[in-house]
């Protein structure tokens, strides 16, 4: 038996070659009904949609071998409540389970994200990263909310 995710990184897998195909696929696969929205400037693109409780936005800045996949997600607001308690909660977290994703911290607010060159880049990869950044999101922002909100 396979699970979504799972199954999603199978069709990646088969289908869309080039990584724009394979961002708008996972997407496709993961957003709320009518949430994705993609804005493209120059060679770069940003899509936004939602995935349970939180927004998820891939950055895509070309698709040569120097450019990026960036993939983030906010999760809470700053400041926080117990700031220590929070660097320490995040910092374990970022040891043990966040795969290749981690906590950061950007503009305010603490995000979920994960970045790579384009260089030598899977449709999998793309895949993982997204879906491991929405989910960890997801599964994670209410009870930090909850907490250091």
């Amino acid at each position: 038996m396979t699970t979504a995710a799972e199954e999603t990184l199978l069709d990646v897998a088969e289908g869309p070659t080039s990584a724009i195909e394979t961002i708008e696929t996972v997407i496709s696969s993961l957003a709320t009904e009518n949430s994705a929205m993609v804005n493209r400037s120059g060679g770069s693109s940003l899509w936004r949609f939602q995935y349970g409780s939180v927004e998820v936005y891939v950055q895509l800045t070309g698709e040569t071998d120097d450019d990026t996949l960036t993939v983030w997600s906010s999760v809470l607001n700053l400041p926080a409540k117990d700031e220590a308690g929070l660097l320490k909660k995040l910092m374990t977290a970022n040891w043990l389970s966040t795969f290749e994703a981690r906590y950061a911290i950007a503009e305010n607010s603490v995000v979920v994200t994960t970045t790579r060159t384009v260089a030598e880049l899977s449709p999998g990869e793309i895949s993982r990263s997204i879906t491991l950044v929405a989910s960890i999101a997801d599964d994670n922002d209410e009870a930090l909310q909850a907490e250091f909100g």
